[in-house]
């Protein structure tokens, strides 16, 4: 059953929720699904803006079928070959045989390399600043390399303002009838996993983010039709997202807290961030987020990490190495880039201490314009009396920290 939702003029949505997949990429939950946009501008030429996942095949089919009313495609414009946009592609050309598939010469290299059925009949190469016109409307093809994967385009509507901006500016969850961001209290009901999803899947790529944004920047930018989320279609949230890309991608705090996140065998490490915890409430910090890293999907660590100014890290030793979840969250913030913010340090051991010196290593070596809050600390088995001033020490050499950061906000 067709459901398609129009945008702007003659430009409709033909995308649907995915409730089932449990794993974005197979890597991080997505408790509230995720949707897949696709897009459908009637015009003289009739053309889709990206395909969609296999999982909402039916419904991308039935809105396309629906909106051609027997017509035939024209185009379908190849802003990102990921397979979670592209898994209908394939089918989408054999069913249209006359379609131009426009794409950059990397786009048909990976096409050919996941489908293993090379179309080049139907292929339409552009570069940047190429317009294809479809009648009323005008797309123009921008480059966004490595936002996030090397083809990535954005494709820019001139008639209308459109810019469909392919994985840049979206989120995990799903469009719940309503496909715009102003429709909902958009701060309340995406920002947190809107962050999530640009820091886990897009943050690596901080400085080709602000290039791609002071390119698109200089656009009149009226709509963002993104591949996974709502649609920005007013001022407010157009100039709130922009804003918060070119915040993310800078690497700098939004807010200022405390993010605490500890590994522990059985519960005395735990025992320890919790005393840091009330320490540090004690002396009037707010927004603290305590995580367990061996609980706790790195991904929402990751997001809160990105927000708040300051981190605790807490690890016992294991093998004479670092406690593996530990390990692994801090090698995730490291492959994403992480850096410009503030860490604390405590490792925990019986006989041989490596924690603590390895969670130094880490942040002092392998992280950019990182600084060790307070003295990194190293307690033996589990917390004691005789513990609890270095304890406290930290919380205040924390709180002095937090008294002194300031806040930059990105400017466009």
């Amino acid at each position: 059953m067709h459901c398609a939702q129009k945008i702007t003029e003659n430009i409709y949505w033909i995308g649907s929720n995915d409730w089932t997949t449990e794993r974005f990429e197979n890597l991080f939950p997505i408790p509230n699904g995720v949707s897949y946009n696709s897009y459908f501008i009637d015009d003289e030429k009739t053309c889709v803006v990206d395909s969609v996942d296999a999982e909402i095949r039916e419904e991308y089919f039935d809105n396309l079928v629906h909106l051609l009313n027997g017509r035939d495609l024209d185009y379908i414009v190849v802003n990102h070959m990921e397979p979670d946009h592209c898994q209908t592609l394939l089918e989408t050309i054999e069913r249209y045989p006359n379609v131009k598939m426009v794409g950059n010469a990397t786009t048909f290299r990976m096409f050919e390399q996941f489908y293993r059925t090379p179309k080049p009949d139907n292929y339409h190469q552009v570069k940047e600043g190429d317009t294809i016109d479809l009648g009323k409307h005008k797309l123009v093809s921008y480059t966004m390399p490595m936002v996030h994967w090397p083809e990535v385009t954005a494709t820019f509507e001139q008639t209308t303002g459109t810019l469909f901006s392919a994985d840049a500016f979206g989120t995990f969850g799903t469009i719940n009838g309503n496909i715009f961001a102003d429709q909902a209290d958009f701060r309340l009901t995406f920002e947190e996993e809107t962050r999530r999803y640009y820091t886990n899947i897009v943050g690596k790529y901080g400085p080709q983010v602000q290039n791609a944004i002071r390119k698109l920047g200089a656009l009149e930018i009226k709509n963002i039709a993104p591949l996974h989320g709502p649609i920005w279609r007013t001022p407010e949230t157009i100039e709130y997202i922009f804003h918060k890309y070119l915040h993310w991608s800078s690497y700098t705090a939004e807010k200022k807290g405390v993010v605490i996140a500890f590994g522990s065998m059985y519960g005395n490490t735990r025992d320890i961030a919790q005393q840091v915890a009330k320490q540090l409430s004690f002396r009037g910090v707010e927004d603290i987020k305590i995580y367990d890293v061996s609980k706790t999907n790195p991904s929402y660590i990751i997001s809160d990490a990105w927000k708040y100014t300051h981190m605790v890290c807490l690890a016992p030793t294991y093998n004479l190495n670092l406690y593996l979840t530990m390990e692994n969250f801090i090698h995730e913030l490291k492959a994403l880039n992480f850096q410009n913010h503030k860490v604390s340090i405590i490792g925990n051991h019986s006989w041989a201490s490596a924690a603590m010196k390895s969670m130094v290593a880490h942040f002092t070596e392998d992280f950019k314009n990182m600084e060790i809050v307070g003295e990194p600390l190293d307690i033996k088995s589990s917390l004691k009396e005789e513990d609890l001033p270095l304890i406290e020490k930290l919380a205040d050499d924390i709180k002095a920290s937090l008294d002194e950061t300031v806040i930059f906000h990105a400017k466009l």
